[in-house]
């Protein structure tokens, strides 16, 4: 079952706040700071991240299994582990982007 999370809106503007992960190539402001669950993303030229992800931007969820919620889906972004905690994927549905997080 999935749990929402966050959304991810992409803006052309560095948003205050914002950290810059190197390995993503992104800005990014962090979704646990804002009442409504946002998270902005400003990507730069170069970033691995699928092109729906850097034009839509995003929803995302928590899900208790990351490979169980992977099955049969359209997969753009294969899991990455962000760090011992965190694990993401995206697919596409309906047209957009959905970020996958398992949180351990």
């Amino acid at each position: 079952m999935r749990t929402f999370n966050h959304v991810g809106i992409v803006t052309t503007e560095k948003v205050e706040g914002a950290v810059y992960n190197e390995g993503l190539k992104v800005w990014l402001t962090d979704y646990n700071k804002s009442p409504n669950r946002i998270e902005f993303l400003k990507f730069e030229e170069g970033s691995c991240l699928p092109e729906l992800v850097q034009k839509q931007g995003h929803i995302a969820y928590v899900v208790p299994s990351l490979e169980e919620e992977l099955k049969g889906k359209k997969v753009i972004f294969a899991p990455a582990v962000c760090d011992e905690h965190l694990t993401i994927a995206f697919i596409e549905e309906e047209g957009i982007a959905i970020e996958i997080m398992e949180i351990k």
